[in-house]
């Protein structure tokens, strides 16, 4: 069995098929976390973990790049969309957060790759850095871990955890994961940074077709690691330039057992474990 940790069916790209894939995946062994990005897709992702016993679970969290009307490409993973600014409610976001099948905050975070250059730059960065915060307290306040983004904003997302985490240091268990970094890209300086702080980091198709972070892979502990898609992005080979799909996390898994010289069940049943004590599922 494995777990997609970080999953989007609830996006626009499986408007025409999405319960065709997630039971395609659930009948292979897949479960996957449907992680919104906004207040829409956090309710169609609920909406759709809600009709399964288990094996699909949801994540709800306002992105940094839906609190402001831009348009958004990124030509590495395949997209090309317009968002719409959104303002963060706290009481919207805690009241859906409280329903049974959502496991998580996020994804939340900041991005500044995104960031429109011709408007005000240092209040955009401003207004992220604020409703990230705002979203890590509502975590904290129902007691849910986080799946965080971040791009290109590494010192500024460090410094923000740090005091959230000296903040609310007799809350987070000690020894215990209070979230993940998700589709993380960075160096085994910044990973130990970011597992100092209680976090745990997770893995895309992005390892299947660039060798950049097998160094990293083949040193870090096990217990810190997760596997996920982020689909419909991010697609691992053999399948690049196809949709992504929960059931493609396999390739994360061979891709780490090679790096790390293991079986893939023994990649399975430890990141499988990690994704349930996490989340709590």
């Amino acid at each position: 069995m494995l777990i997609d940790a970080h999953a989007h069916i609830n996006f626009n790209a499986f408007k025409n098929d999405a319960k065709n894939v997630i039971d395609y995946s659930l009948n292979n062994k897949t479960w996957m976390i449907l992680v919104g990005s906004e207040y829409k897709t956090s309710l169609r992702g609920l909406n759709y973990a809600s009709k399964y016993k288990q094996g699909v679970y949801s994540a709800i969290g306002l992105h940094p790049i839906h609190l402001e009307d831009i348009i958004v490409k990124d030509e590495n993973s395949g997209y090309n969309f317009k968002t719409r600014a959104e303002k963060f409610n706290y009481n919207e976001y805690k009241k859906l957060a409280q329903a049974e099948k959502v496991v998580a905050i996020g994804e939340i975070g900041l991005d500044y790759y995104h960031i429109d250059q011709g408007k005000n730059v240092i209040n955009t960065k401003k207004k992220q850095q604020e409703i990230f915060s705002q979203q890590l307290v509502l975590a904290k306040d129902i007691k849910l871990p986080v799946i965080i983004h971040c791009r290109e904003a590494h010192d500024d997302m460090l410094m923000i955890l740090k005091k959230f985490r000296e903040k609310y240091h007799n809350i987070i268990q000690a020894n215990k994961p209070w979230g993940v970094m998700h589709c993380f890209s960075g160096d085994e300086s910044l990973a130990k940074e970011y597992f100092s702080l209680g976090l745990i980091v997770s893995f895309t198709g992005l390892i299947t077709f660039s060798s950049q972070w097998d160094n990293l892979i083949n040193k870090m502990p096990l217990e810190k690691l997760l596997i996920e898609t982020d689909c419909p992005y991010m697609t691992p080979e053999p399948h690049r330039g196809k949709r992504n799909e929960p059931i493609f996390v396999k390739y994360v898994a061979e891709k780490i057992a090679g790096i790390k010289n293991l079986d893939i069940a023994q990649i399975a049943e430890i990141t499988t474990k990690n994704a349930k004590e996490l989340f709590k599922i």
